[in-house]
């Protein structure tokens, strides 16, 4: 790599992160990808590994497998904990790394409105680790409920409370719903799964808020068909451990998902400039941060207006979209060309999933709901996926799942924190000689002293 070449970091390979990446394999470039985990995700099934229909590996690529033909690209597993915008450095602990181009494409997390204390009992589903401590909620609810005789345990137990009528809200009830109904029955003795009571709250007046009024309808119909209680116009304020208190009622409840909404992570903090209400970097038309030509923001990162006044949607394709543009323009920058005029996203449609043969698709005027809309919504999403082998993977899954009511990837592993204790318990008589070996091998293959991991 030339020493002389304009140096472009991106931090996170999300959707937005890798399409940067990607795009600038032939631009006179040198791309550095930072990252605090080793694997890109396809966030939009996360709730299928958290329901035990796909397993983690089955939506998860290695960044540097993604990356790897390309010469120009250095991948950095390393935790961003700061940006120096004046000597442009991004600080991830120990290392430093200097950037002509710093693209932030750091993604959002969960918002619990003004509630952290909440994160502990109502998990959101953001992150595999996210999916996979859901999956197991959801499968010890079962399990103990099978060991109990208190028939008010059990049913509080039996009891799921998802929190938000968005897309992953309904996907979610949807799915636990037919856990409960169909892939467990015939294996309890002592408990009935059909009697699982799976309890949707929406604080507005309709699921699928984004969505035209006839599929949220349906959507209801659909989910209700199911099992599923909707309650709509019904706003949390306050959830524990033994359940949710709303404005008028309280409702006990085994395990709670939360899926009401999102707050972007800090990258505004980190380089000092103005976001909106929801922590998003409020972008020029080019998606530069004002003042700062060097830094773009993408995805759920940026508050990027559309021509009509409205912020892009925090979804896959707006991010790509918004990764091929800045791409464009970094390359037309470094190459004296004249960069594109200003972005314009261009929404190409909403699906959700509600279940088996159910689901809802909005393409421009065209509305497909039901078995249709569950094709088009299966089609497209393993469309996107990466890899030949992810993709039949889950097209077969999914087939697999449809002929036989099952889900596969039932299994129920230790939670962290249980697994870090074990590990360190096993490790400690050890501890002095693999300290001794890391130090050989830093002192062998450490460049410049930094410690990469």
């Amino acid at each position: 790599m030339a020493a002389n070449m304009p140096r472009v970091v991106i931090i996170g390979a999300g959707f937005g992160g890798i399409t940067v990446a990607q795009s600038l394999a032939d631009a006179p470039v040198d791309v550095t990808v930072v990252d605090r985990h080793n694997f890109h995700y396809f966030q939009p099934l996360l709730y299928q590994v958290a329901t035990a229909a796909l397993s983690p590996a089955d939506i998860a690529w290695p960044i540097r497998g993604i990356l790897r033909r390309q010469t120009n690209t250095t991948v950095l597993m390393a935790d961003v904990t700061g940006v120096d915008t004046d000597a442009r450095l991004v600080h991830a602990g120990s290392v430093t790394i200097p950037y002509d181009y710093l693209v932030l494409a750091t993604g959002a997390t969960h918002s619990y409105f003004g509630h952290p204390e909440w994160a502990s009992v109502a998990p959101g589903l953001k992150q595999i680790e996210d999916a996979t401590a859901i999956r197991r909620r959801i499968l010890m609810a079962f399990e103990k409920a099978e060991l109990i005789e208190d028939a008010a345990d059990q049913h509080r137990l039996l009891t799921f409370v998802v929190v938000g009528g968005g897309p992953t809200g309904v996907e979610m009830a949807g799915a636990i719903a037919e856990v409960a109904h169909h892939a467990l029955p015939a294996e309890f003795r002592r408990i009935d799964p059909h009697a699982a009571r799976v309890i949707l709250i929406e604080a507005g007046p309709r699921l699928l808020p984004a969505f035209p009024a006839d599929l949220s309808d349906y959507a209801r119909q659909a989910l209700e068909r199911m099992g599923v209680e909707v309650q709509t116009s019904a706003r949390v304020i306050k959830c524990d451990e033994q359940g949710v208190d709303l404005e008028d009622t309280r409702i006990e409840a085994g395990t709670i998902v939360w899926a009401a909404g999102v707050v972007a992570s800090p990258a505004a903090e980190w380089i000092g400039v103005e976001s909106d209400r929801a922590g998003r970097v409020k972008v020029g038309p080019d998606l530069t941060v004002p003042s700062r030509p060097e830094i773009f923001a993408i995805g759920d990162t940026a508050a990027v207006i559309d021509a009509d006044g409205k912020i892009a949607p925090g979804i896959a394709p707006a991010a790509k979209q918004m990764g091929r543009y800045v791409a464009e323009v970094i390359a037309a920058r470094t190459s004296d060309r004249t960069p594109p005029g200003a972005f314009r996203y261009r929404h190409q449609g909403d699906l959700a999933t509600i279940g088996r043969k159910a689901a809802v698709v909005r393409l421009d005027h065209v509305h497909l709901k039901g078995f249709p809309g569950w094709l088009f919504w299966g089609f497209a999403h393993i469309y996107f996926l990466i890899g030949l082998r992810n993709r039949a993977v889950v097209a077969f899954s999914w087939f697999w799942n449809y002929l036989t009511y099952q889900r596969g990837a039932r299994l129920i592993v230790d939670s962290p924190e249980a697994q870090e204790a074990a590990q360190a318990e096993k490790v400690r008589p050890q501890a002095s000689s693999i300290e001794v070996s890391r130090e050989s091998r830093r002192d062998q293959a450490t460049p410049s002293g930094a410690d990469w991991r």
